[in-house]
């Protein structure tokens, strides 16, 4: 009964919303002496076992890192093989992610270099899994936080909002996806430590993990190891605890 009880309390200090910046892929395949692209299709694998592996925990919104509007700066061939790559790996997992009760989304997708015939993979994904009522799992797709808040300014304007009626929830409401809860905590894997303007908004009071595994090398058990520090974590939103109020006292 203890253990049980023990396993609850766990479970519930999951985070509700984790995200995933999927970093080390040219590296990894160059340390094999690869292409960079090598290192792209061999991250397909932790894709999948972090979805599953997120699911299985009770991770309720996982979002991935998975193209950046700064990642268009890139050799034209590479960024011609991701989009290709990214087609295949939507085309072939759409029924896993459907069966297992995940609704999928995708947050960007506005740049009109993105190959038509993609744009329409993915709003056939959407559709298919639009009324999964299990993890909610949105990709970054040519995503920019610093564009997404940009955006969610001209809404306002275009809705003649008063200055004085905005506040951070009527400003989160014009935001894409505007149900998204503020992330958790962030995994980003290679051991960097930078933000690359991913969910600026949505991040402000996220917890980060950066374990050095770079991510092609990413799998379920590093992932449960990032849930497991979370844990560790005292999360004080800009304030104190109770016992730290206690603590200070003379």
């Amino acid at each position: 009964m203890q253990h049980a009880v023990e396993e609850a309390g766990e479970r519930r200090r999951v985070p509700r919303h984790v995200a995933c910046v999927m970093d080390g892929n040219g590296r990894w395949a160059q340390s094999r002496a690869q292409p960079r692209t090598f290192g792209h299709s061999a991250a397909e694998a932790s894709v999948i076992d972090v979805i599953e592996a997120a699911r299985s925990a009770g991770v309720g919104w996982l979002s991935l890192y998975a193209f950046s509007t700064e990642n268009w700066g890139r050799p034209s061939g590479e960024v011609d093989f991701l989009m290709r790559l990214v087609r295949r790996v939507v085309r072939k997992h759409a029924f896993f992610l459907h069966a297992r009760g995940i609704r999928c989304r995708f947050l960007g997708v506005n740049d009109p270099r993105i190959p038509p015939e993609l744009a329409r993979d993915f709003e056939d994904l959407m559709t298919l899994t639009g009324d999964n009522r299990g993890m909610t799992l949105t990709v970054a797709f040519d995503h920019g936080g610093r564009a997404d808040i940009v955006e969610a300014a001209r809404s306002l304007l275009r809705s003649n909002t008063p200055a004085e009626a905005v506040t951070e929830r009527t400003f989160a409401a014009h935001l894409p996806y505007p149900d998204t809860p503020d992330v958790d905590l962030v995994i980003r894997t290679s051991g960097e430590q930078r933000i690359s303007n991913f969910m600026l908004w949505q991040v402000a009071y996220a917890e980060w993990v950066f374990p050095p595994v770079l991510w092609p090398d990413f799998r379920a058990s590093h992932f449960l190891d990032c849930l497991h520090a979370y844990r560790q974590r005292d999360r004080r939103f800009g304030g104190v605890l109770p016992s730290e109020i206690g603590a200070s006292r003379p």
